[in-house]
């Protein structure tokens, strides 16, 4: 099925594996992809993957933390093509990039903020750079954003990235609310953890060797509160972006739409 056919799209962070995912889905249902990111080679990479298996989709080298590369490259996309139909930002933040996990009673203001300027910072930036060309070609299209179920749960030392993935999830609801005037629909996607990403599996592996517990009590622990005896995949991230950025997903505009099977632990 082509939900997306002849749909111009622009995933920004697409050497990530998320991003990655949903790229492919965008390519198979139609559309034409621009995969970006700052690892050159990474992109390169994933449009000959999607170009291989029939797709079309063309990299770039943007940083999505770079407001001149980001309107830069959305201006010629749309001048390439006349209109911009979606746009996903699959931005992440490291551990390593907050300094750890340090608690809220410690860390410095430095180490609060970084999560919340990259993840929050990179999603106002790209959001508003196609918002703008959607609004100038009138393409009524689709803004997706991505934010973690850490903005509803209550974990220890994880401040500022709960309060970043907080804040996705309030700008997407501020923007459907001013976009949709102009037929563009907002949306956030919130994955739960994917076990099959080398993000999850490599904290589980580096946690169980810290506290000296087997990697399967860890997973355990992760999957203790799933309603259904399965996690979510990349591909079904991949296939639920597809959709929402599809005529039919036009039914979830501002929500923030959980891929996580159902989770006891999250409202």
């Amino acid at each position: 099925m082509e939900n997306l056919k002849d749909k111009v799209a622009v995933v920004f962070a697409a050497s990530g594996e998320i991003a990655g995912a949903v790229a492919r889905s965008f390519a198979q249902h139609g559309a034409k992809v621009y995969v970006t990111a700052r690892n050159l080679d990474a992109v390169k990479a994933l449009a000959q993957e999607i170009n291989a298996s029939g797709g079309i989709a063309e990299a770039a080298k943007v940083d999505a933390l770079n407001e001149t590369e980001i309107d830069n490259f959305l201006k010629k996309v749309v001048a390439d093509n006349g209109k911009l139909d979606v746009v996903f930002n699959g931005i992440a933040v490291d551990y390593s990039e907050m300094g750890g996990r340090p608690s809220t009673a410690v860390a410095t203001f430095e180490q609060f903020m970084a999560p919340m300027k990259k993840i929050c910072g990179s999603q106002f930036l790209t959001s508003r750079g196609a918002a703008k060309y959607m609004i100038q070609t009138r393409s009524e299209g689709t803004i997706l954003l991505l934010t973690a179920a850490a903005s509803r749960s209550k974990i220890a030392n994880l401040g500022g990235f709960s309060a970043a993935c907080a804040a996705v999830e309030g700008l997407t609801r501020v923007m459907a609310a001013e976009l949709g005037g102009d037929g563009i629909k907002v949306i956030c996607i919130c994955s739960g953890a994917l076990m099959e990403t080398k993000r999850i599996s490599g904290w589980i592996e580096s946690a169980a060797k810290e506290y000296g517990i087997p990697v399967e009590q860890l997973v355990a622990q992760y999957k203790a509160f799933d309603i259904l005896k399965t996690s979510p995949t990349l591909k079904q991230v991949g296939e639920t972006a597809a959709f929402l950025a599809s005529e039919t997903g036009i039914a979830f505009n501002s929500h923030i739409v959980d891929v996580d099977c159902g989770k006891l632990n999250i409202l």
